[in-house]
């Protein structure tokens, strides 16, 4: 398995993974995806793929960011594998491109969130590293609205 790992930096190069992404929101429209990248991607938001023959097999988002608690920080964000390419070490992959990543932009940490019922997700995290440091609070104000 010949694996590459490629940033995606434009809304058209992300909107054409898109299927990938639909394994974590299978009700994602493009029209909606749009939407939400072109308020996010001037933001610091791109997307990093892991692929294999030109396919995509993971890939998550990631943001920088500064907060007073921690200085500048990486942000994780919608992290997924294709389901049937778990196992084979496109997470780890993933992840350790990103610590390199807030290494080089001289970040303090890495953040992430991940669903309570997630407990996969959580294993997974545990194992590289990552453990919770408070809670994050949702106050839902439109379920029309969500993704999820």
């Amino acid at each position: 398995m010949k694996l590459q790992i490629q940033e995606l930096t434009t809304i058209e190069e992300m909107i054409s993974q898109i299927e990938t992404m639909r394994f974590l929101y299978p009700n994602l429209s493009v029209e909606k995806y749009k939407s939400f990248l072109l308020d996010m991607v001037p933001r610091n938001y791109i997307q990093i793929g892991v692929f294999e023959d030109g396919v995509c097999l993971g890939i998550t988002g990631c943001w920088s960011s500064t907060k007073l608690w921690t200085g500048k920080y990486l942000e994780i964000d919608n992290f997924v594998v294709n389901p049937q390419h778990r196992y084979k070490g496109i997470g780890k992959l993933l992840t350790d491109y990103i610590e390199q990543k807030a290494l080089d932009l001289d970040c303090s940490s890495i953040v992430l969130d991940a669903f309570t019922a997630n407990f996969a997700a959580h294993r997974f995290y545990y194992n590289q590293g990552y453990g919770p440091k408070g809670f994050h609070f949702v106050k839902i104000l439109d379920e029309n609205k969500l993704t999820q």
